[in-house]
C-alpha cells in the first residue's frame, strides 16, 4: 500500500537514530497524521496494541 508521501513533513520530521520505543511510536503516531506514505509497521502496532496505545 503506497500513497502520496508528504516529502516536506518528511523532510522536517527525521526518524531519530537508534530510538527507542516510544519516540517511534510518537513519530509513527504523527506520520499517520501528517502523511499517508505508508502505514505503521506491523511489528510496531501489534506491540503498541499490546500496550493499549491507540494508533
Amino acid at each position: 500500500m503506497s500513497s502520496k508521501i508528504n516529502k516536506e513533513w518528511h523532510d522536517k520530521n527525521k526518524m531519530p537514530a537508534n530510538p527507542a520505543f516510544e519516540e517511534k511510536v510518537k513519530w509513527h503516531k504523527e506520520h499517520q497524521k501528517h502523511c499517508s506514505c505508508r502505514p505503521i509497521p506491523a511489528r510496531l502496532a501489534e506491540e503498541m496494541k499490546r500496550k493499549g496505545i491507540k494508533f
